[in-house]
């Protein structure tokens, strides 16, 4: 066993040295994780009835250590804040281009919790993203520890230009406690700062002063009355003498662990090769592989003996991802039957899962594994059973071709694509250090086709600007995407025309986008269409069609593209021809049947009502409307009795009719062929006033003759006759 021990020792150290300062990088993507993987299986610890007397042991023991030291001294293991021996020291880096703004903090933290140390570097002093390194001691860089309990994460503010990164610890162990550092490098830059990491023992409240342990004796009297219980204060502080030294044994059994948990010591006290302790230590980030060694030693452990099972599962297997992978066992009888089964499901043979008997041995054999195949195993032989559990390791995605830069204008499609090592491999894309999610699917379009990943931007703007990156647990790539403003080439520019009176004058221009709108111009004035200016828009095609061209349409006309500091430019040149123009003329007319009966051309309305006479009128050129009665003439445009005036439409109106508007309303359109009229009678009826000069002509035996006078307003209706009255 020690020749064992010694030998997997110097096997362990010859590798580190042998791989150099940075010899874990070597490790693919292993998770170096001082805690046990959630499902393992390990047998629970039994404790081991010692028969000889304790004092002679521990005489023997220590003999054993002094023999164990001397002849372990050649291998001893290097520290982790030391380079491997036989290799140059590997001191960091002097160098300060003082790159942080923000830098991590000492940390005191308890056993078990969880710690975040972040720090913010100075973007405006690099000439690129930086590259960041996390390390413990001087040269253990904490990289390929990234897994569940070591986390890095990264972001980029880019209105203040600041790199922010922050490394996270999940249930910090012992042997966490050390000194750490961290290194940011951008070509020619480089800074380094450092900070500690101390854990100690969880803390538990004070169990009280001292001077609660007093008492008051006496029942039922005041809390200050009665004589001390001195025996009590004696008793509380023999308990507390007690309880200080089960902590101080506690620690230092946990010291004696050296901050291993117990379930990698239940693993490692199952080993039975000699190549698998550096696998488990390398696996567990365990660097003290002497003190490991020497600690199994101590730990005696009684093995019970199967009846069922010569030789049980390993206690754990690990496989790369699509490789093949054997486990076995040896029964004590070769007609035992037995099942293995798969997180408790049981395994049937097929094509995946081949069973194989060969005398004893009982084979299963995982091909091409997946990540589906990691879980627990166990092969069951009536009431025993032995367990496993299967570690697959997903290979390093490297990256086959990466990114290139590229430069496009605005509006383009954008495809950056990058070919990897595996298919379907997990990639994460970025920009200027901010990771792009799901969440940006309206602007970025993710893309898998077999080893493929493309990122796609539909139509690029200029906020798409900048440095993109893809990484995977195995590599990463860089490129910048530059987008400009686009460049509008002309295809064919606008000429100067010259037309003759009523012809047709079109201008054309083509461009090479044909998304791009414009407006016209002519003299800086913006043309907009009419009866007889068409402007369109077709494809690359601009046009400017103006009819009937008349003397006022020359002038200089210009296309100007929108979004763009270019212009095209021509002239119109009116060619005049002397020809008598005589314009289209008509007398003016109203539309209204005057043929001089007044009752036709009287409207009636009701005193207070509203009054409104609309007349139909035509002519060329369009006439003028007067409107009178008598000598007066109404312009108003507003106000009760007013004017309204329309295309081939005049309106005379009035608001709330008084007896004063009975009259007659003559209408007079005029000009400078004719003119023309027609007179309109409105009558308002009203209550009449009371006839005037009411008397009495003739008085008989019993009758009497009244007459009277029309009254001054007869309301409308005519008042006539006389009355007679007779008297009974």
């Amino acid at each position: 066993m020690e020749q064992g021990q010694r030998h997997a020792t110097e096997h362990f150290l010859a590798r580190m040295r042998g791989a150099g300062a940075h010899a874990c990088l070597d490790v693919p993507q292993l998770e170096l994780e001082t805690s046990m993987p959630p499902n393992l299986i390990v047998p629970k610890k039994k404790e081991v009835k010692k028969k000889e007397d304790p004092k002679a042991a521990k005489k023997e023991e220590k003999k054993e250590e002094k023999k164990e030291e001397k002849k372990d001294e050649p291998a001893a293991e290097t520290p982790a804040d030391q380079a491997p021996a036989g290799e140059p020291a590997g001191e960091p880096s002097t160098q300060s281009d003082g790159l942080f703004l923000k830098k991590p903090e000492n940390i005191l933290v308890e056993t078990g919790k969880d710690i975040s140390v972040s720090m913010d570097v100075d973007g405006s002093q690099l000439p690129c993203k930086p590259t960041v390194k996390w390390f413990k001691g001087k040269w253990l860089e904490l990289g390929i520890k990234s897994g569940l309990r070591f986390q890095f994460k990264e972001s980029f503010n880019k209105e203040k230009n600041v790199y922010s990164y922050e490394l996270k610890i999940g249930k910090v162990v012992a042997a966490d406690r050390g000194d750490y550092r961290c290194e940011v490098t951008a070509k020619d830059k480089f800074d380094s700062c450092g900070f500690n990491i101390d854990v100690e023992a969880p803390r538990t409240e004070d169990s009280g002063n001292v001077l609660q342990a007093f008492k008051r004796t006496g029942e039922g009297k005041d809390e200050v009355a009665g004589e001390l219980d001195f025996s009590g204060l004696l008793k509380k502080r023999e308990g507390q003498q007690i309880e200080a030294e089960e902590k101080k044994k506690k620690k230092k059994d946990d010291d004696d662990d050296m901050g291993i948990p117990p379930e990698i010591w239940e693993l490692l006290k199952g080993v039975t090769k000699k190549s698998e302790y550096e696998r488990i230590a390398f696996e567990y980030g365990i660097t003290d592989l002497r003190g490991m060694l020497k600690r199994l030693k101590k730990a005696k452990v009684e093995i019970k003996k199967s009846a069922a099972f010569i030789k049980k599962l390993d206690p754990a297997y690990q496989v790369d991802k699509g490789h093949k992978i054997k486990m076995w066992v040896e029964l004590s009888d070769p007609d035992l039957q037995i099942k293995w089964m798969k997180n408790g499901q049981v395994i049937k043979p097929s094509g995946k899962y081949i069973f194989e008997n060969v005398g004893k041995k009982r084979i299963l054999t995982i091909t091409k594994t997946t990540l589906a195949d990691d879980a627990a195993y166990e092969c069951v032989a009536g009431d025993e059973r032995t367990s496993t559990e299967v570690f697959v390791k997903e290979p390093p995605v490297l990256i086959m071709s990466g990114l290139d830069d590229q430069q496009v204008v605005v509006g383009d499609k954008v495809e950056m694509e990058v070919e990897v090592s595996e298919e379907g491999a997990q990639v994460i894309w970025t920009k200027d250090g901010v990771e792009l999610t799901r969440e940006d699917a309206f602007k970025y379009r993710f893309k898998k086709d077999g080893k493929k990943h493309i990122l796609i931007i539909n139509e690029a703007t200029k906020e798409d600007a900048g440095r993109y990156q893809i990484m995977t647990n195995g590599g990463q790539s860089e490129a910048d995407l530059v987008v400009e403003d686009k460049q509008l080439e002309v295809l064919q520019d606008i000429a100067d025309l010259t037309v003759k009176a009523a012809e047709q004058a079109v201008f054309k221009c083509e461009v090479s986008d044909e998304k791009v709108t414009g407006k016209w111009y002519k003299n800086g004035v913006e043309v907009r269409p009419s009866k007889r200016i068409t402007i369109s828009h077709k494809g690359r095609f601009h046009k400017l069609v103006i009819d009937d061209v008349r003397p006022e349409d020359e002038g200089d006309y210009t296309f100007v593209p929108d979004g763009y500091a270019l212009s095209l430019s021509a002239k119109l040149n009116f060619l005049e021809i002397k020809i008598e123009y005589v314009p289209k003329q008509e007398p003016p007319k109203i539309h209204l049947d005057c043929s001089g009966k007044t009752g036709e051309n009287t409207l009636v309305v009701v005193a207070g009502n509203k009054l409104r006479m609309d007349v139909p009128i035509t002519g060329e050129p369009a006439p003028v409307a007067t409107w009178m009665r008598g000598d007066t003439i109404f312009a108003e445009k507003e106000g009760r009795v007013r004017v309204e005036e329309r295309t081939e439409l005049s309106s005379f109106v009035i608001e709330s009719a008084e007896r004063s508007d009975e009259g007659s309303y003559t209408i007079k359109v005029t000009n400078p062929v004719g003119e023309d009229s027609a007179t309109l009678h409105i009558k308002v009826v009203d209550v009449p006033d009371p006839p005037d000069a009411a008397h009495i002509t003739s008085v008989g035996e019993d009758w009497a003759i009244l007459v009277w006078e029309p009254p001054k307003y007869d309301g409308g209706m005519p008042v006539t006759g006389e009355s007679s009255l007779n008297i009974k």
